[in-house]
């Protein structure tokens, strides 16, 4: 089988922590047999079942493994998506994007450099969530223009909300 590093020729990522929670757990197994069968590490941080938990708990620990460079990247799913994308967003070096649809996949890696996908599990057929988990993964930042945007984002994010314009 081929490794992540083979796959995965337009970006350098190994690492995946991936959480989920209760309405994702599905989505979040599948995800996990697919990326480790394509060669990627995945770092399950939980829930080990379908029993009603709370996202953000969850979220918390996507991000974390992230921002502290434990996990290349992560992937966090919930019943929308919307609320782990936000709980993800709080924590610092985090660029979460909420994605629907391949389009806002690359764009989110392309132009907003998200090192966090979060998906709604339920929204999307199984093949879906299996693409565009993998297109995520091997989209490189553009770079270029986009970088001065970033760095923008980031300020905003290193001055608590409080830049000046």
């Amino acid at each position: 089988m081929d490794s992540a590093a083979e796959i995965n020729a337009r970006d350098n990522v190994r690492t995946v922590a991936i959480g989920s929670d209760h309405g994702g757990f599905e989505a979040k197994e599948l995800l996990k047999s697919y990326l480790g069968a394509l060669g990627y590490a995945v770092e399950d941080v939980g829930p080990s079942g379908k029993e009603s938990v709370d996202y953000p708990d969850f979220a918390l620990r996507v991000a974390r493994r992230v921002a502290t460079g434990a996990c290349d990247r992560g992937i966090m799913i919930d019943g929308a998506g919307i609320g782990s994308s936000m709980a993800c967003n709080k924590v610092r070096g985090i660029r979460a994007a909420l994605c629907y649809d391949l389009r806002t996949v690359v764009n989110s890696r392309e132009h907003n450099n998200a090192n966090v996908l979060t998906l709604g599990g339920p929204l999307h057929p199984p093949a879906e969530l299996c693409e565009m988990a993998k297109v995520w993964l091997e989209t490189r930042f553009a770079g270029g223009r986009h970088w001065s945007r970033v760095n923008k984002m980031m300020a905003i994010e290193h001055s608590g909300g409080m830049r000046t314009e």
